[in-house]
């Protein structure tokens, strides 16, 4: 549902048509994560909380679109919005909400249960200022399946090759996907597409999440990254227009134009790419973490679940990179019931309630000793962490206060690329311009 920012009273009057079945009482209003494996292990795990809190203290959730999400977030904290107790925040705008927050202390145990680096992830000037629910990066979902016949048949090697001389440029070989270069990944997306090749048993080789969408420029930046892309130089330079980023937005246009993933990605994102893959009807995805608990869920993916591998994303020149970034709860200076609010963070931070989050879905950075006890069911988040700690990278700039509006503006000027409004040299032009205006030091 999208709300009108200058309509507070009706952003509160929301609370009763979003709140969770049988909680009407609630008095503790947290903020969450729209969509997702975010949204249904928190509702999971509020639940579990409310089966035990005191009258006072239950919890209810509200919830909103996650498109101009941050705007609306900040224009109603500011105006001193007490709507809701809890706040998403998350690592790359902590800076920019820390002003309508209040620090919370979580407890001794909560290092025991996360870790100082991943409560880093949720800290600002020293201070704790949420409970670290998700950390996200991004895993290459691929077909076991396909990559496993087509690893046996010489016959489809060879057009495997040709495919890759005619589009590409390169003669290459399949690989195992956990050795992939970029190259590689393309080669393969381009080989099982219906378009690039007739014989494909499924349409298309990939999904990209094109869509002029914040989020969908992180996904994508790994890519520029591990050919040593950042945003800036040691110096303070915008340096976006680089071989790096320039290489990068053309592999995505030249699988895009070759059909290697649905025309319509330009409107795709985090529910559409998991959709896509999901179906069975594409090879590869480079995806959130978040999505592994669905794509490997009988219940819920059965024509992928028994099939979905899952590596770190490809390596290009300067090896594998992986963004990373936190998702986290934090108080709400205007919280009109900030004991209340305090008790269910406390409790969030607590292994008991990690453990539910991670069984319902969630992605929490654990500490080996609490992530082995779910490492059967959650496999995933031991890659997580591993994944983290290998190939986890932050752009320069990338927690500042106008990151966000970065990642905004490379999604308008690259999604017009990519879609044929542009070209590439403006697109860069205009990035870069407008990235000069928001990193001044």
């Amino acid at each position: 549902m999208k709300l009108n920012r200058t309509s507070l009273p009706a952003f509160a009057a929301l609370l009763a048509s979003v709140a969770l079945p049988g909680i009407a009482n609630a008095t503790v209003t947290v903020l969450g994560w729209p969509g997702g494996s975010e949204e249904t292990a928190l509702r999971a795990t509020v639940e579990a909380y409310n089966k035990q809190a005191a009258d006072p203290d239950k919890v209810e959730l509200l919830f909103f679109n996650r498109d101009g999400f941050f705007d609306k977030l900040q224009a109603d904290m500011a105006a001193g919005s007490d709507a809701f107790d809890i706040n998403l925040v998350a690592t790359y705008s902590i800076g920019r909400y820390a002003p309508y927050m209040e620090p919370v202390d979580l407890g001794g145990d909560a290092a025991k249960v996360f870790g100082e680096s991943v409560l880093k992830t949720m800290q600002f000037d020293g201070k704790q200022y949420g409970v670290p629910t998700d950390l996200s990066l991004h895993f290459m979902y691929y077909r076991k399946d396909l990559i496993d016949a087509l690893m046996k048949d010489d016959a489809a090697k060879k057009t495997y090759s040709e495919i890759a001389q005619k589009v590409l440029g390169k003669e290459l070989q399949p690989k195992d996907p956990d050795s992939w270069t970029w190259d590689d990944w393309a080669a393969t997306a381009l080989y099982f597409s219906k378009q690039a090749n007739p014989d494909s048993p499924v349409r298309y080789g990939t999904v990209l999440q094109m869509k002029n969408l914040l989020f969908n420029m992180m996904v994508f930046q790994s890519l520029p990254r591990s050919y040593g892309g950042d945003w800036m130089d040691k110096d303070g330079n915008v340096t976006v227009d680089s071989d790096a980023y320039k290489t990068g937005l053309e592999l995505y246009k030249t699988l895009y134009d070759a059909g290697a993933s649905p025309k319509d990605s330009l409107t795709y994102e985090y529910a559409e790419t998991n959709a896509a893959f999901g179906s069975g009807q594409a090879a590869t995805a480079l995806q959130w973490n978040a999505a592994a608990a669905d794509l490997t869920n009988m219940e819920k993916s059965p024509a992928v679940a028994e099939v979905t591998g899952i590596v770190a994303p490809p390596a290009g020149p300067d090896g594998r990179a992986d963004h990373i970034h936190g998702l986290g709860l934090g108080l709400n200076k205007n919280a009109k019931n900030k004991e209340g609010a305090v008790k269910f963070l406390k409790w969030l931070a607590t292994e008991d309630a990690a453990l539910t989050y991670a069984r319902s879905g969630g992605s929490p950075a654990l500490t080996p000793d609490v992530v082995a006890k779910v490492a059967s069911d959650r496999p995933d988040l031991v890659k997580l962490g591993e994944f983290a700690s290998k190939y986890g990278y932050v752009m320069d700039g990338a927690t500042s206060a106008n990151a966000l509006s970065v990642y905004e503006l490379q999604a308008k000027e690259f999604t017009g690329y990519w879609s044929g409004q542009q070209s590439l040299d403006d697109a860069l032009a205009h990035t870069k311009a407008g990235m000069q205006d928001l990193l001044k030091k």
